[in-house]
């Protein structure tokens, strides 16, 4: 009896450090009354395009912005995506960044959700917003996972509903205190479902909630007029909570 007692006892401390080796999360939040540097995570593909008026808008609002430059096209393993998100938040943190507030794009919120995993994301992240994000999956990755696997690359799999990249961070709850917001349309064609973006946790918000007659497409997520001023007001100092009236 005192043997299984005491291997119980060993496999829960060997789960706990598992656990914290895994997060490394210190529990400490960076101050949300001091904005630092918004970094934005592209999509599926690497576009840095998608978001380059969106880091314009940013940049003329006086907020410091740069879009993520992905391995391997964007199409390449999101562990690896994760890790260059990584590098580029510690170059703003050693830059003199207080903190940073990032921004993921379809699967670029895939990779932020990895980072935060898998990074300590949430001891430098003031806060997390995500545009149209399969953060459940892809219906769209998965049909080419299990039709055409050799015109599906690994990104393309690992987006897959039901991968071991995304059953890791679905078995994995959002770091107490971390402010996330999901943003997502009800008219998304490339992330179906798309209630896929919602997320436990996270301030979750269809645009159409708040815009009933806005027709805003997957692609047009990061432009949208309303998505924007959402995002704008989101990046503040004031405590992160869904609008409630449509913005423009």
């Amino acid at each position: 009896m005192a043997a299984g007692v005491l291997v119980a006892a060993v496999l829960i401390f060997v789960g706990v450090r598992l656990v914290l080796g895994r997060s490394g999360d210190s529990g400490e939040r960076p101050d949300q009354g001091t904005p630092g540097t918004v970094i934005l995570v592209p999509g599926y593909g690497g576009s840095q395009v998608s978001l380059t008026r969106l880091a314009q808008v940013l940049t003329a609002a006086g907020r410091t912005a740069t879009v993520v430059t992905l391995p391997e096209g964007g199409t390449g393993d999101l562990l690896k995506q994760s890790d260059t998100l990584d590098t580029v938040v510690r170059a703003a943190l050693d830059g003199g960044a207080p903190s940073v507030d990032v921004i993921g794009y379809s699967a670029g919120g895939v990779v932020t959700r990895l980072w935060v995993d898998r990074h300590a994301g949430a001891t430098v992240a003031r806060r997390i917003i995500t545009l149209g994000s399969p953060l459940h999956g892809a219906n769209l990755a998965g049909a080419g996972a299990a039709l055409a696997p050799g015109a599906c690359p690994r990104a393309c799999r690992q987006l897959a509903p039901g991968s071991d990249v995304l059953d890791r961070i679905d078995d994995e709850d959002l770091p107490d205190g971390l402010p996330w917001l999901s943003i997502w349309t009800s008219d998304d064609e490339t992330v179906q479902p798309p209630e896929s973006a919602v997320l436990d946790g996270a301030v979750n918000l269809r645009i159409q909630s708040i815009c009933p007659s806005a027709t805003v497409s997957h692609g047009a997520l990061p432009t949208d007029p309303a998505v924007t001023a959402v995002v704008l007001a989101a990046l503040g100092t004031a405590p992160l909570a869904a609008p409630v009236s449509c913005p423009v």
